[in-house]
């Protein structure tokens, strides 16, 4: 039965390749916008191969010529607080390949899928090169005492490093591997806000650490434990003293913390008892995640930072990879979930001219949410929602029939499980 899915999805790729280009010359489809399911979940992957291809080709493909800051027009946010604009082109790749570090890290193989993969692989590896030779045009800017942004999206490189270095770090030249050190030591100089930064300190020496390079293991360890002291309870982290009602759990905390930790405990350094609650709290919270999602495929956008969009499923989409989703939630439930919501999200107009996403979370007309740190490459963010396709066509995420997420049961007036705080 996995042989004869496996054989279809390629089957449909190959169809799709007949098209001039997936990402420019080809629409997303947007029907379906009424959360109805699809029989069949391989078409689903279809859709988010084409979808996950059609927002990295405009960074991608310029970034591996080093000509991302020739050829990428950047937006601003209206509020913007006139940072130096330079750090919006480490956004764009940092968080870009985040999101695709599962997918890339799958085997090759001689399917349209395949190959739009291998086109990633081969994209990023050139990418990476640009990203720290001095020489290059897209050279990134990698910050200073006072212009601190860079810590972030070094730490989103370094998190799709820790997630994928067969693939992505171990094939880089030595020249680009000391050089990428090199910058990573030089970020010492910045001192991370009392907020969720302290975890992008804490993974930028996590991912020296995990290369057995030299760190520093204070601001790995003030990482940690300032994380988990800002715990609230039922599965929530507060970002930083004061707790803040939105999706940081989401777009950095939970996932971050756990990476931190899995490296720090492998390396004997931190005890796994700490481990097994943080993921057992990203468990819990990831199951409210799931209950965000309604019948037709929204979910509530309230905070900062919503212009990231599905980003915010990042620790939904991770559990799903590992094969892990909380208790009572399945791989059958989760795919339509994000698929409807990614369809609700990634209409026509979320893109702009270039190809770009947008300001805003749905469509063109949204730049007034835009944050005053906000840019074209801030949006990229969205790609860690696309994690399960790390996982092979075969797998029962994708090949599974679908069922009914948690609020599609219960306004069909479905059984629906109970859900009560945890004391973890």
């Amino acid at each position: 039965m996995k042989r004869r899915n496996f054989i279809q999805l390629s089957s449909v790729l190959s169809f799709v390749g007949l098209a001039p280009a997936i990402t420019r010359a080809s629409e997303v489809d947007t029907k379906a916008r009424d959360g109805v399911l699809n029989a069949n979940g391989l078409k689903d992957r279809m859709y988010w191969v084409q979808l996950l291809d059609k927002i990295a080709s405009p960074i991608l493909s310029n970034m591996r010529k080093g000509e991302l800051r020739k050829n990428m027009p950047m937006d601003y946010s209206p509020a913007w607080d006139n940072r130096n604009k330079e750090v919006a082109y480490m956004e764009a790749i940092g968080r870009l390949i985040v999101g695709i570090a599962p997918f890339v890290a799958l085997p090759d193989d001689d399917t349209n899928e395949g190959h739009i993969r291998k086109k990633m692989r081969d994209q990023i590896h050139a990418s990476l090169t640009h990203a720290v030779d001095p020489a290059s045009p897209d050279y990134l800017y990698w910050g200073s005492p006072k212009v601190a942004q860079p810590l972030v999206d070094a730490a989103f490189l370094a998190q799709a490093l820790l997630l994928a270095p067969a693939a992505l770090w171990e094939p880089l030249s030595s020249q680009t591997k000391e050089r990428f050190i090199f910058e990573f030591t030089k970020l010492r100089a910045i001192k991370p806000a009392n907020n969720n930064w302290v975890l992008f300190a804490a993974i930028i020496e996590t991912f020296l650490l995990s290369i057995d390079a030299p760190f520093d293991a204070a601001r790995i360890d003030a990482g940690i434990d300032k994380i988990i002291g800002w715990y609230v309870g039922d599965g929530w982290y507060s970002d930083g003293v004061k707790f803040h009602f939105d999706h940081y759990n989401g777009f950095v905390i939970q996932p971050m913390l756990v990476t931190v930790l899995r490296v720090n405990v492998t390396k004997g350094r931190r005890e796994k008892t700490l481990l097994d609650q943080a993921y057992k709290r990203m468990q819990r919270y990831a199951s409210f995640q799931e209950r965000f999602i309604s019948p037709e495929g929204t979910f509530p956008v309230f905070g900062r930072s919503s212009t990231y969009r599905v980003g915010a499923f990042w620790p939904l989409a991770s559990l799903a990879l590992e094969n892990n989703l909380p208790a009572g939630v399945i791989p059958s439930q989760v795919r339509p979930a994000l698929t409807a919501v990614f369809k609700r999200v990634f209409v026509k107009d979320t893109f702009n001219t270039s190809g770009l996403l947008t300001l805003g979370f749905v469509g063109a007309n949204q730049s007034n949410i835009a944050d005053s740190y906000s840019n074209t490459g801030s949006m990229y963010l969205a790609s860690f929602a696309f994690m399960p396709l790390g996982l092979p066509a075969s797998h029962e995420f994708w090949t599974a029939a679908p069922t009914n997420w948690t609020q599609k049961k219960a306004w069909n007036g479905e059984v629906f499980p109970k859900d009560y705080a945890v004391d973890y």
